[in-house]
C-alpha cells in the first residue's frame, strides 16, 4: 500500500513539474479530489480514524490543522455573542420568500467566515462551533406540532421545505462557480425524523408506507442534494425499518448515493453511531458498530465517546478493509480542500470579508425585514388592528413574553448585541403603555390573583397580551417539569391553562384583547378566537422581532405572513405522536377542519383572484390578482394540485408559490413557473 501510494505521488510530481518542497496535496492547482487522494495515502490507519471524528486533531507532520465539523447556523451564527440573530426558521418559512431567505443565509455565512478569519488573524485557534462546516438546514417534515424541534424546520409541506431549504444551502455555500465553498451546509436529519425527543435514541420507525416515504419525508433531502448541491447530509438517531439510520445501507447508499448521485459527506448526529450498539443493539460492541456505520456510508462521526476510535481495530479484525476507510477519509479531506481550509488564506476570497459585517446595521435591517414578513395575522375582529398610535386609547401590556429577550432568540442561537422585545417595540409607539406581568408561561409567577390583574388594567382600553410559550419549554432533549411538556416536546398543544384563564377573564371584564402568540409551533387557540379580538402569530422573532410586532400592531407594516403549518383546533385532532403514518396529519391528509389552515394569513387589505390558467407549452400558471383594499400589501399566490384519480393521495399539495406586492387598487397578471416536475406524485405502479 505505501509503495503504491509513493509511486503515484512521484508520477503526479513529475506531471505537474512541482518543486521538491511541494507535495501534490499541498498544490492548490490540483482538484480537491486529487489532493485528498494524495494526502490520504500518506496517513497511518490511526490517523485516518482520527480524521473521521467531528473533532479532528491536528497532524503536524503533514501540516493538517485541527478541524471541527460541528458548527451551527440555524438562523444566524450560533454559540457566539455579538452576532445577528434572525427569526427562527419556522418563522422565516412564513415569509414564503426564498429570495429574502437566501439573503439571510448569505449574511449568516458572511458572519461565520468573518469571525473565523478574524480569530485566526488575531492569533487564535480553530474553535468548536465556530468553524466552516455548519449543520444547517433542518429539513425534516414538521408532521406533529408536539415536536419541540419543529421550530427549526420550514414547516409541514415538502415543497415549501424543499424551496426554502435550497435557498438556505445556496446562501451558506456560496456560488458553485467560486473557487472555494463559502461554508459547507448540511441537510438533516436523514431521514423520517420528527420526535418524540424522549425516544429518539431507541425508536424504530416501521410504519412508513412507500408513498409517505417518497412523497413526504424524502423530497426535501432529494432537492437539496440534486438542486442545491448540499455538501453534507446528517443521518438521524432512530432506526428506520429495523436498521439505525447511520448504518442504513438503503438510505445512505442505495437512495442517497446510487439514486440521487450524492458524492459528498455523510455525518452522524451526535451519539448516533454509539446508539447502534448501546441503544438499538443491532451490533454487539463499538468495534462492530463502527464497521457497520462505515460500511453503510457514514463518513464522519459526531460523538462523545467516539465509536469511530475503534475503526483501526475493526480493520485489524477484518470487519472492514482499509480501502473502505480510505473512501471516507478521501471524502472528508476533499471537503476541507473545497473550503480552502488547508491553503494560504490569501487564495480564499472569503477571507477578505471584513469583520465589520458581524452584527452590522445592514444585517440588523435584514433581520427586521424577515421578521416583518414572518408575522401571521390570524384574527382581526371589527378591524381592531391596526391600533392608532395617535389616539388617546390607553394600552396595557400583559403576559410572560413582552420583555422576554431569550424567547426572541429561539433555539440553536447566537446572542445579539441588542434585542428589541415586544415591550420595547410597543413603547416606541406608546411610551406610556403600562406593563403588568400578570402570569408566567405555565403558572402565576407573580402571586397575583386573576381578579388583581383585572383590577390593575381597569382603565385600559386595549390589552396586548404577549403570551404563548418559549424555547425554554420546547426544544431538543430538554428537562422541563411543567404540565403539558415532556423532554422538550409538548403533551398537548393548548395554550397553558394560566394564560387561557387570564384571557377569558379579561374578555369577561369587557376588555378588548390583542393576543400576540409566541411559539415555535402551532398552538390550539380555539377558545382564544372567542376571548381575543385579534390574534397575531409572532413565533420567535429574532433580535428585531419586537420592532416588527409593534409596526404591525400600529399599522406601519401590513401583515403578510402565511402559516407553514396547520393550526389545529385542539390536541384531539392529532393522531398518535409516535405514529409516522401521514394519515390524518397536516393539511395534505387531514380530514377534519382545522382552526387555521396551512397557507392562511390575513392582511389589512383585501385581494381578489381571477381564474387561473395553465399554459402547458410554456409551463406557466397565470392568474390575475387585484388589491381591492385601501392599503398597499403583499400576498402569496399559492398553487396546489390534486390528482383526482389518486383516491388515496393527498387532499391537495402545494407545488408552487410566489410572493407579490400590490399597491392599493393595483391589478397584475402573475406568472408562476409550473413545469412537468411540478406534477410529479406517487405512482404505486412504477415505484
Amino acid at each position: 500500500m505505501k509503495l503504491r501510494n509513493f509511486v503515484l505521488s512521484v508520477c503526479w510530481l513529475s506531471s505537474i513539474s512541482l518543486s521538491a518542497q511541494t507535495l501534490p496535496y499541498q498544490d492548490p492547482s490540483l482538484t480537491a479530489h486529487q489532493r485528498a487522494v494524495d494526502l490520504c495515502g500518506r496517513l497511518t490507519l490511526e490517523e485516518k480514524a482520527q480524521l473521521m471524528l467531528d473533532e479532528s486533531p491536528a497532524i503536524p507532520r503533514l501540516g493538517i490543522k485541527k478541524f471541527y465539523w460541528w458548527s451551527e447556523a440555524l438562523h444566524g451564527v450560533a454559540n457566539l455573542g455579538g452576532v445577528t440573530v434572525f427569526p427562527e426558521p419556522i418563522a422565516m418559512a412564513s415569509s414564503f420568500n426564498p429570495d429574502l431567505l437566501y439573503r439571510v443565509f448569505s449574511a449568516t455565512s458572511d458572519e461565520m467566515r468573518a469571525q473565523y478569519h478574524h480569530r485566526l488573524a488575531q492569533g487564535g485557534d480553530v474553535e468548536k462551533f465556530h468553524s466552516l462546516s455548519v449543520w444547517t438546514p433542518n429539513v425534516n417534515i414538521f408532521r406533529d406540532p408536539r415536536w419541540g424541534r419543529g421550530q427549526e424546520t420550514y414547516g409541514e409541506d415538502p415543497w415549501l421545505t424543499s424551496v426554502m431549504g435550497c435557498a438556505v444551502v445556496r446562501g451558506l455555500q456560496g456560488p458553485e462557480s467560486a473557487r472555494y465553498r463559502k461554508l459547507w451546509a448540511c441537510a438533516k436529519h436523514y431521514a423520517v425524523h420528527s420526535g418524540p425527543e424522549s425516544t429518539r435514541h431507541t425508536a424504530n420507525i416501521n410504519d412508513v408506507s412507500p408513498r409517505d416515504l417518497w412523497e413526504t419525508y424524502l423530497p426535501a433531502f432529494k432537492s437539496l442534494v440534486q438542486d442545491a448541491h448540499v455538501r453534507e447530509v446528517m443521518c438521524a438517531y432512530q432506526s428506520l425499518d429495523d436498521e439505525p439510520c447511520c448504518s442504513n445501507t438503503r438510505l445512505l447508499q442505495q437512495i442517497l448515493r446510487d439514486e440521487w448521485g450524492f458524492k459528498n459527506l455523510v455525518v452522524s448526529d451526535c451519539g448516533a453511531v454509539s446508539d447502534i450498539w448501546e441503544n438499538h443493539k443491532v451490533s454487539s460492541d463499538a468495534t462492530h458498530a463502527s464497521a457497520r456505520a462505515a460500511l453503510a456510508g457514514t463518513d464522519v462521526e459526531c460523538g462523545f465517546n467516539y465509536t469511530y476510535k475503534t475503526v483501526p481495530d475493526a480493520v485489524r479484525r477484518g470487519l472492514i478493509s482499509e480501502k473502505e476507510v480510505d473512501k471516507h477519509v478521501i471524502r472528508l479531506l476533499e471537503g476541507r480542500f473545497d473550503l480552502g481550509e488547508m491553503d494560504d488564506q490569501k487564495l480564499v476570497s472569503w477571507s477578505r470579508i471584513p469583520f465589520s459585517v458581524v452584527s452590522s446595521k445592514e444585517h440588523a435591517q435584514l433581520s427586521l425585514d424577515m421578521a416583518r414578513q414572518s408575522l401571521v395575522l390570524l384574527k382581526n375582529s371589527d378591524n381592531i388592528l391596526p391600533l392608532n398610535p395617535k389616539s388617546h386609547e390607553r394600552i396595557a401590556v400583559i403576559g410572560p413574553n413582552p420583555d422576554n429577550r431569550p424567547m426572541m432568540w429561539g433555539n440553536y442561537n447566537g446572542t445579539p448585541t441588542a434585542t428589541m422585545t415586544i415591550l420595547d417595540g410597543i413603547h416606541n409607539y406608546q411610551p406610556e403603555a403600562r406593563f403588568i406581568r400578570g402570569c408566567g408561561h405555565t403558572r402565576n409567577s407573580d402571586s397575583l390573583r386573576v381578579s388583581d390583574i383585572i383590577y390593575a388594567v381597569r382603565d385600559a382600553d386595549i390589552v396586548v397580551f404577549a403570551g404563548g410559550i418559549s424555547p425554554r419549554l420546547e426544544g431538543e432533549e430538554m428537562k422541563v417539569n411543567e404540565v403539558g411538556f415532556k423532554g422538550g416536546d409538548r403533551t398537548d398543544i393548548e395554550l397553558p391553562k394560566i394564560q387561557r384563564q387570564l384571557l377569558a377573564a379579561l374578555h369577561a371584564a369587557g376588555k378588548k384583547v390583542v393576543l400576540v402568540n409566541c411559539s415555535g409551533s402551532a398552538v390550539a387557540l380555539e377558545p382564544e378566537t372567542s376571548s381575543c379580538d385579534a390574534i397575531l402569530q409572532a413565533w420567535y422573532g429574532g433580535e428585531q422581532g419586537g420592532t416588527a410586532v409593534a409596526e404591525i400592531l400600529f399599522g406601519d407594516v401590513n401583515p403578510s405572513g402565511k402559516l407553514p403549518v396547520t393550526f389545529y383546533k385542539n390536541t384531539q385532532q392529532l393522531p398518535d405522536f409516535e405514529e409516522y403514518k401521514m394519515a390524518g396529519r397536516t393539511y395534505r391528509y387531514m380530514k377534519e377542519q382545522p382552526l387555521f389552515s396551512f397557507g392562511y394569513g390575513l392582511s389589512y387589505t383585501t385581494f381578489e383572484f381571477g381564474t387561473p390558467k395553465y399554459n402547458a407549452k410554456k409551463g406557466v400558471v397565470t392568474v390575475e390578482v387585484t388589491n381591492t383594499g385601501k392599503r398597499d400589501g403583499d400576498e402569496v399566490v399559492q398553487v396546489y394540485i390534486k390528482r383526482i384519480a389518486d383516491t388515496e393521495g393527498p387532499n391537495k399539495t402545494l407545488k408552487a408559490f410566489k410572493r407579490i406586492s400590490l399597491k392599493a387598487g393595483e391589478k397584475k397578471v402573475i406568472s408562476i413557473d409550473f413545469k412537468r416536475g411540478n406534477f410529479e406524485g406517487w405512482d404505486p405502479e412504477h415505484n
